[in-house]
């Protein structure tokens, strides 16, 4: 036996398992809170509230057929109209509560600036929602 300062007689005490006594304690102690928190988050209070029919309408607006023609006729649902006319419509039925929506639809010889000039006088004449018609057989 060597009695030097540097001997290793004290590594032999060391403890090379985990201690798991304090995992242990902090467990137990997380599902005492969560065994008494639950039960408290379920109770409710409660309360006799008025009942109310919230059904949204289901009214559609109604639609504005315009067409224009390969000759540059335009019609307002169906019917034959001049410039002013299909103007002071437009203007009429921005006015409307709801507001209807405006079909365009053209011939396809018609040419874009007829379509743009009508398209121009529903942005003038207050109607925001505008949408076109075509012929769903593509090809002919």
């Amino acid at each position: 036996m060597a009695m030097s300062p540097f001997s290793d007689d004290d590594d032999q005490g060391l403890m090379n398992e985990i201690n798991m006594t304090p995992l242990v304690d902090v467990m137990l102690v997380l599902l005492i809170i969560f065994l008494v928190t639950i039960p408290a988050l379920q109770h409710a209070v409660r309360v006799d509230l008025p009942h109310a029919s919230s059904q949204p309408e289901a009214v559609k607006p109604a639609h504005v057929d315009v067409a224009v023609q390969a000759d540059g006729t335009l019609l307002w649902d169906g019917q034959p109209v001049t410039d002013d006319g299909l103007r002071a419509r437009i203007a009429q039925a921005a006015l409307a509560t709801p507001q209807p929506e405006l079909h365009l639809r053209a011939d396809r010889k018609v040419p874009y600036e007829q379509v743009a000039i009508v398209m121009s006088a529903a942005q003038r004449g207050g109607l925001t929602k505008m949408g076109f018609v075509t012929d769903p057989q593509l090809g002919k």
